[in-house]
């Protein structure tokens, strides 16, 4: 049995009454499962005393099957006949008429926990437009497959906010969807009227295997919990013209361009002796998206200590050894990217643009480490009221 049991199971199996008498829309992807693998949409159908009318969706579809960046348009759900509603096409909130005849809105989505994943965001904007509408906001708790003992990366800049980062929060936040939506609703004035099933069974000192529950991929290239591991690093590389490893069976693992020589890069970094992780020099040929049907040299992500492992520093190292290596030939990434058309991609996943004038400037990734320190503080104080877990 699983150690863990969801916020979906709770309410299915308990808190059935939060929902008695409503019109209820769902928010969900292809990972919001029970532990028997079960569907929250049939689940929720299936309530005797409410009706389940709408379907909403994130990015990457209610299925997973738009890679990243690309539009999802309205559909319907063969499995409940249900419209789906995107909220990652022409709108990233919903309107009043997706809104019309609903009285609550239940958020089912596994986040992955880090800030530039998108689902917390049309989370947020979804409760931001339920509060002007008059629509109740049940959301459903999930892990945090990283946990959520360790946070790491700056705070960014509210003047980079973007859908990678409507409000600042490090790349590591250390929250649970559920903490997290709790979080803005009061911190930033969403104003929805706002309901958080926890989870039982979860402590803050988790990761993903300790919980029991099986992993369904929240988008196309999150396989599995090492994949969410190694995320809030690699994910900057998105930043770069540095392959991020889509396209190939190890997305965010493997990094490289045709430009590097893998074994120089894997010396410079393991040179660097960060903690928890070893470079391993590797070739990789992306079958889609960077460098397409060209070979890459590079490295591959081992992580060798999950407690030690800096995941945020990490990418900051790899993106930093690939500059100076690849000399005139690296570039960082030029928009548009996440609906931001003027800031740079890497000044936006970053929160900041002096990251990046940082690596510029040659400066050791022990020191740009050193300069976000002092907003952790600050960060872990102003989230400290909002921990549900131990």
């Amino acid at each position: 049995m699983p150690t863990v049991r969801s916020g979906l199971e709770v309410l299915v199996h308990e808190r059935q009454g939060l929902l008695h008498g409503r019109r209820v829309a769902l928010l969900a992807h292809q990972a919001s499962i029970d532990s028997r693998y079960a569907h929250a949409a049939p689940l929720l159908s299936d309530l005797r005393r409410a009706r389940l009318v709408r379907l909403l969706a994130p990015e990457h579809g209610l299925w997973g099957a738009a890679q990243d960046h690309a539009r999802v348009g309205a559909t319907r759900d063969p499995a409940t006949g249900l419209p789906v509603w995107s909220l990652y096409g022409a709108r990233r909130a919903p309107t009043r008429t997706m809104l019309g005849g609903v009285d609550v809105l239940v958020v089912d989505l596994q986040d992955v926990g880090a800030r530039y994943y998108t689902f917390v965001w049309t989370m947020a904007l979804t409760m931001r437009v339920c509060a002007r509408a008059g629509v109740a906001v049940v959301v459903l708790d999930r892990p945090n497959p990283l946990g959520g003992a360790v946070v790491e990366g700056n705070v960014p800049d509210p003047a980079f906010a973007s859908f990678v980062g409507l409000y600042p929060l490090p790349a590591r936040h250390g929250l649970t969807i559920g903490e997290l939506a709790a979080y803005l609703n009061e911190r930033h004035a969403l104003g929805c009227d706002l309901t958080v099933v926890s989870m039982k069974g979860w402590r803050r000192a988790m990761l993903w295997e300790s919980t029991g529950l099986p992993w369904v991929a929240p988008s196309p290239n999150m396989p599995t919990p090492d994949t969410a591991r190694v995320y809030p690093g690699g994910c900057l590389v998105e930043g770069t013209n540095l392959s991020e490893g889509r396209g190939t069976t190890r997305p965010f693992e493997w990094i490289g361009a045709p430009y590097l020589d893998g074994h120089r890069y894997a010396d410079a970094l393991n040179a660097l002796g960060l903690p928890g992780v070893h470079f391993r020099p590797a070739r990789f040929a992306p079958t889609f998206h960077k460098w397409a049907g060209r070979l890459c040299d590079g490295v591959q992500v081992h992580v060798t200590d999950r407690a030690r492992f800096k995941p945020f520093l990490t990418g900051l190292a790899l993106i930093a050894v690939a500059r100076r290596q690849g000399r005139t030939r690296f570039a960082w990434r030029r928009p548009p990217y996440e609906f931001e058309k003027r800031r740079l991609p890497i000044d936006i996943l970053c929160g900041t643009d002096t990251i990046r004038r940082a690596i510029e400037r040659g400066a050791a990734v022990s020191t740009i480490e050193h300069s976000w320190q002092a907003g952790h503080g600050r960060w872990l104080r102003a989230r400290a009221p909002y921990l549900a877990y131990r």
